[in-house]
C-alpha cells in the first residue's frame, strides 16, 4: 500500500514549461498531488526539443524535461479550442492549484486567467510565473535564467577577477523562482484551509534573484561598495555558442538562446556564417566566442542591447548589486524595502518575493537581536515573570536587556 503523502487530495492543473513552473509543480508531485501537465498535443513542453550537448536519452528524450516532471499525467490540449476551455474549466471545479508561466496576459488572452478559473471555482489557487513581474520597463523582455543572473547582480559578482562576469552553471533563477511559487502555493494553500478563499499568487524570477542575494545586497547597499570577484571562477559547461557574456566599450552584456545567424546579422561580419551548424557551435564555442566578443567590444553597451532586442535577441546587460538596486524595473516593482534597526539604524532590504492578492507579505519587524523577543514570547507561553527570570538565571535563556 502506497504511504500517505502530505499533499494526497491537492489537484494541479499545470500549465507551465520549461524549467521554472515544471520544478515548482514537480515539487508539489513529490509530496503527493496529483499534477495534470497540460501540453500542447503533438509537441507538448517546449523543454522536450531542448538538451545540453545535443544529447538525448534513448534517442529521442531531452534529459532537461525528463528532470522536472516526475510524478505527473500528461493531458494534450489545444488551448485555442473552445472544447478544451470547456475540459479545463470542468477539471477546475473540483481542482485545488492553477500554475503557469506564460509571458504575462497570455493566459488571460485565452481565457484561462485568474478570474477566468475564479468564476468557476472561488477555492482555486492560481500561481504565474514571469521575469520581471506583471507590469513595467522590462515587460517585454524575456525572463530567461542568465538574463537574471546578469541582471541582478549574481552574475558580477562571480568568476574570475581577470576575466568576464560568470554566469551560475545550473538554472539557479529559475529554481529559486520554482521555490518561491512553491512557498507562494502552499501559504495560500494554508489560508484557504482556514477560510474558504482561493487566491492569486505572483513570483517573478528578478524579485527572487534579489531576495535570494539578501545579505550581498543588504551590504551592497548598505556600505556604498560592490564585491570583488576573486582570480577563479567557472561558466556553464553545456551550452554552445553564442550563450554566454561578452565585453562591450563600457560593460557586459548577456546573450542567451538566440538564433546565430540573427546575431551574425546584428554584428555585421557575413563570415562568422561558417560556424553556423550544430556541433561547430558547440565544438568551437571557445574559438567563437572570441571572434564574437572582439564584435560586441566595438559597441557601446545601450546601442547593442538596442540592435538585439530589435530582432528578439535573448540579452540583457550585466548589473553590479548598487546598479540593480536603482535599477528601473527593480524600483517599478517595488522590490527594495527598508526597516529600522535598534543598532543599525535604516537598512535597505530586498522585500518579499511572492505578492499575494489576499495575504500580503509585509517587512513588519527588523531583523532581532539576540534574545530580543526572549522575555514576550515566554510570556505567551505562559510563564511568569519569575520563571523567566529563574531560567534566565540558570542560563536555559538569554533575553536581551535594552542599553
Amino acid at each position: 500500500m502506497t504511504a500517505e503523502k502530505a499533499l494526497d487530495g491537492v489537484t494541479v492543473l499545470d500549465f507551465s514549461h520549461l524549467l521554472q513552473g515544471p520544478f515548482c509543480t514537480q515539487l508539489l508531485a513529490d509530496m503527493g498531488a496529483d499534477v495534470i501537465k497540460i501540453e500542447r498535443p503533438g509537441t507538448g513542453d517546449l523543454f522536450r526539443s531542448m538538451t545540453f550537448n545535443n544529447k538525448w536519452l534513448g534517442g529521442s528524450e531531452s534529459p532537461n524535461f525528463l528532470a522536472w516532471n516526475r510524478n505527473k499525467r500528461s493531458l494534450a490540449l489545444n488551448l485555442k479550442a473552445p472544447e478544451a476551455c470547456e475540459i479545463v474549466m470542468k477539471a477546475a471545479e473540483t481542482a485545488d492549484i492553477v500554475v503557469q508561466n506564460f509571458r504575462p496576459g497570455v493566459m488571460a488572452k485565452l481565457g484561462y486567467g485568474y478570474e477566468d478559473f475564479k468564476a468557476v471555482n472561488p477555492r482555486i489557487i492560481y500561481c504565474s510565473g514571469s521575469g520581471y513581474g506583471d507590469s513595467g520597463p522590462y515587460l517585454s523582455r524575456p525572463g530567461q535564467d542568465m538574463l537574471l543572473q546578469g541582471l541582478t547582480g549574481l552574475m558580477a559578482a562571480t568568476g574570475s577577477a581577470d576575466g568576464p562576469p560568470v554566469p551560475v552553471g545550473a538554472g539557479f533563477s529559475d529554481q529559486v523562482g520554482a521555490m518561491n511559487m512553491v512557498y507562494g502555493i502552499l501559504s495560500a494553500l494554508f489560508f484557504r484551509e482556514r477560510t474558504g478563499k482561493g487566491q492569486e499568487v505572483k513570483v517573478d524570477l528578478m524579485s527572487g534573484m534579489l531576495a535570494h542575494q539578501a545579505q550581498e545586497m543588504v551590504m551592497a547597499m548598505n556600505t556604498g561598495s560592490d564585491f570583488q570577484r576573486p582570480k577563479s571562477g567557472i561558466g556553464h559547461p553545456g551550452m554552445d555558442a553564442p550563450f554566454g557574456v561578452y565585453p562591450t566599450k563600457d560593460g557586459w552584456v548577456t546573450i542567451a538562446m538566440s538564433p546565430f545567424r540573427t546575431l551574425v546579422g546584428v554584428l555585421g561580419d557575413d563570415t562568422l556564417m561558417e560556424y553556423d551548424d550544430p556541433a561547430r557551435l558547440f565544438d568551437e564555442r571557445d574559438e567563437i566566442w572570441e571572434r564574437l566578443a572582439a564584435l560586441t567590444a566595438t559597441w557601446s553597451t545601450a546601442d547593442l542591447l538596442e540592435a538585439m532586442l530589435a530582432v528578439d535577441i535573448w540579452c540583457g546587460e550585466v548589473k553590479t548589486h548598487l546598479q540593480v538596486a536603482e535599477d528601473p524595473q527593480v524600483e517599478h516593482m517595488g522590490c527594495i524595502g527598508s526597516y529600522r534597526h535598534p543598532v543599525a539604524g535604516d537598512v535597505r532590504v530586498v522585500a518579499p518575493a511572492v505578492r499575494m492578492s489576499e495575504t500580503p507579505a509585509a517587512i513588519e519587524r527588523p531583523a532581532p537581536l539576540v534574545g530580543e523577543h526572549s522575555r514576550e514570547i515566554l510570556r505567551e507561553l505562559g510563564l511568569s515573570d519569575d520563571r523567566i527570570d529563574q531560567c534566565i538565571r540558570l542560563g536555559a535563556v538569554g533575553a536581551h536587556t535594552p542599553q
